[in-house]
């Protein structure tokens, strides 16, 4: 279940299909009808027992089409509750979707699911609920979003100090590469609506900084991401996952592609070639493709969705006074051609730097983790079984943009990041109470085992 905005959310209201014909009585389910409504023509899913046709309304959902169908024929009630911080907005166009209820006798977690550990999890989140988990820190945000600018007036001062020397251009390029892997932290969290209470605010903010500090696509983000969310490490559901025609990812993947002898790459060598292509080309050429691709198909024409890609340069639309090197100024306008061939060389190499950066930590949580086809576990377990953690520390925070509590935003992602080192004790307790894994590990062998 993805997110949209309150914008969104109204739009799509006044888009709803009219309602089902109402039937004299009230129509009950089971289990076993509900689950057989999983088909890209035939939608079902239940939130709180409750079951709704989404049929016709997926492709108008805000946050994309597939996010929400992958919980067809499902419980859908803690991807619901996960990914709206206004579920009563959303009830209200939930309405005329809605179809009927599961049965009296039936049980309110279908496939089998320990109701006990799902209730328990549904407390854990009530309870962190009331200890204000989900409220963030202005300040926090704000300083965030200062050293990320703060970086930026950095990288002018390194041009007009020390020259356009390679001295300077490298390290200009690491500047440029810091601030931009934190512009691309703090665009998640608002991508996440983790900051403000109103989501249309988050919206604003996650296109300000994905858009224009690092020239990406919001809603390609938000299609992409939420579905790697509802079904992390999942195959066909997760587009993290979904790398054929480069990578064979997982433990039942590779061994069923050498029966088929299906032969894109060799990747019997992918241990040998993930090295020359994923970390350096990820963020500069397949994220980018995958952009152009989405903006064309989607017809994504909005300012900030057509912002120059990272890659080419600046990262800032063309009106845009700012890039991800600061403000443009001309020869014309008193700098020498020299040092805008020193910041271009600089915004050359970063893109390549940042795609490193953000492969070794975005990895570090999923690769090592169950890789596999769906199978229809509770949320909790779902996700843990696909995420670990990093060992917390303040460098691994900031390094990470506090993604080393992997386990804890997967969880709860509309949680305030600065939160989750106070819900993990209670995370991990719960874990423990039903013998659910739940693995941390050092930074260093995090590493070691994506090599592995």
């Amino acid at each position: 279940m993805g997110k949209g905005g309150e914008k969104g959310e109204e739009a799509a209201e006044r888009e709803l299909p009219p309602p089902p014909s109402p039937s004299p009585s009230r129509r009950f389910y089971s289990w076993e009808e509900v689950q057989r409504h999983n088909l890209r023509t035939d939608k079902w899913l239940v939130i709180e027992r409750k079951v709704y046709d989404i049929t016709r309304w997926a492709s108008r959902h805000p946050g994309g089409q597939r996010v929400i169908s992958h919980c067809a024929g499902e419980d859908a009630t803690d991807a619901f509750q996960a990914f709206h911080i206004n579920p009563t907005l959303v009830r209200k166009f939930l309405k005329p979707l809605l179809i009927g209820e599961l049965a009296p006798g039936e049980p309110s977690e279908d496939r089998n699911k320990n109701a006990r550990l799902v209730e328990d999890f549904r407390t854990l989140r009530k309870t962190a609920e009331d200890m204000n988990l989900f409220r963030a820190s202005p300040w926090f945000f704000s300083f965030y979003l200062g050293h990320i600018l703060a970086m930026e007036a950095l990288a002018w001062l390194t041009v007009s100090y020390l020259g356009t020397g390679w001295i300077a251009t490298l390290l200009l390029a690491c500047i440029l590469t810091t601030s931009q892997a934190q512009a691309g932290w703090l665009q998640h969290d608002f991508g996440h609506l983790s900051v403000f209470k109103k989501p249309v605010w988050n919206h604003i903010l996650h296109k300000f900084v994905i858009g224009h500090l690092k020239g990406a696509s919001a809603n390609w983000w938000n299609h992409r991401h939420f579905q790697h969310h509802a079904k992390p490490n999942i195959f066909k559901k997760d587009p993290d996952v979904n790398m054929l025609h480069v990578f064979v990812l997982g433990d039942s993947q590779p061994v069923e592609y050498g029966k088929k002898k299906l032969k894109y790459l060799p990747y019997n060598h992918q241990h040998e070639y993930f090295f020359l292509i994923f970390p350096p080309l990820l963020i500069p050429v397949y994220f980018q493709i995958q952009i152009i691709w989405t903006m064309i198909r989607h017809r994504f024409w909005a300012v900030s969705e057509t912002s120059p890609p990272s890659s080419w340069g600046s990262g800032s639309s063309p009106p845009s006074s700012w890039g991800s090197g600061g403000p443009r100024v001309t020869p014309e306008q008193g700098e020498d051609r020299s040092s805008l061939r020193c910041k271009g060389r600089g915004r050359m190499h970063r893109p390549f730097l940042e795609s490193h950066w953000f492969v070794w930590v975005t990895q570090m949580n999923h690769i090592p983790m169950e890789i596999d086809s769906e199978k229809h576990r509770d949320w909790l377990s779902s996700q843990l079984a696909a995420t670990c953690n990093i060992e917390e520390s303040f460098f691994n925070n900031w390094f990470t943009g506090h993604l080393n509590f992997q386990i804890e935003h997967h969880l709860f992602p509309t949680m305030p990041r600065h939160n989750f080192w106070k819900i993990k004790p209670l995370v991990k307790s719960l874990c423990a109470k039903y013998g659910v894994q739940y693995e941390e590990k050092p930074l260093g062998k995090a590493c070691i085992d994506i090599v592995g």
